[in-house]
């Protein structure tokens, strides 16, 4: 029978792959279809008149946000043992992570509102068509402002997968430097957008390698520490 720490590993492994599937079929191949940002009203009629695939969109997005609590919840139970403390901290910086994430995806609630065919809106067409983009625009935006809490948490799990016995301290290096990868990029957004740092996806990959880990080794750990 699988102890508690092993079920954790397979439940965290599980929960960020499909986290993996979820977020880019909303971001590439979802969005992109419907949402041009130089053009207001090409975005409007785009969702109008695709309102289900704009949906889809916000309920993969809800799918991760949920997935994002139960993989903070499974990692904290997975590094308890390593140090029970630090495992509740890095668990908080997901969850912050993922309620401010909740509040940026509301703007995209808000656009399913305002896309919503009514006969008195047509007076106020292009205003309504920069309202809708805007809203579309601020999710994006808040959403990004979310990495600065998860580059925190990642290297703060880095830091405890490196402490960890029972992991490869490989892991716990590749998620330090993942993190400082989403902190750079993030703040790059902020303070220099004009800046290209395409180079720096190399980064993300650490979670990656993490979560193949979790599936492949993760749930046959022997845990050594009370």
């Amino acid at each position: 029978m699988k102890s508690e720490v092993q079920k954790a590993g397979l439940i965290s492994g599980i929960g960020i792959l499909i986290m993996v599937l979820t977020v880019p079929i909303a971001e590439f191949v979802i969005f992109p279809k419907l949402v041009d940002y130089e053009n207001a009203k090409i975005t409007f009629n785009n969702i109008t008149e695709n309102r289900s695939l704009f949906t889809t969109g916000i309920f993969l997005h809800l799918i991760t946000l949920i997935c994002d609590v139960l993989v903070a919840w499974s990692l904290y139970l997975f590094l308890k043992p390593a140090n029970k403390n630090l495992s509740l901290l890095t668990a908080l910086f997901r969850v912050v992570f993922s309620v401010i994430t909740l509040a940026a995806l509301l703007n995209l609630i808000s656009v399913l509102n305002l896309t919503q065919k009514s006969d008195y809106l047509t007076a106020f067409d292009s205003v309504l068509h920069s309202e809708v983009l805007l809203y579309v625009k601020n999710f994006h935006l808040q959403w990004g402002f979310a990495f600065v809490f998860f580059g925190i948490y990642l290297i703060l799990l880095g830091a405890l997968v490196f402490k960890a016995s029972y992991i490869p301290k490989v892991f716990g290096v590749l998620l330090i430097i993942a993190g400082i990868g989403y902190l750079l990029d993030t703040l790059r957004t902020f303070f220099f957008p004009m800046l290209k740092m395409d180079y720096i996806m190399v980064t993300f990959f650490g979670e990656l390698l993490f979560m193949f880990w979790l599936l492949i080794k993760g749930w046959k750990v022997k845990v050594l520490e009370d």
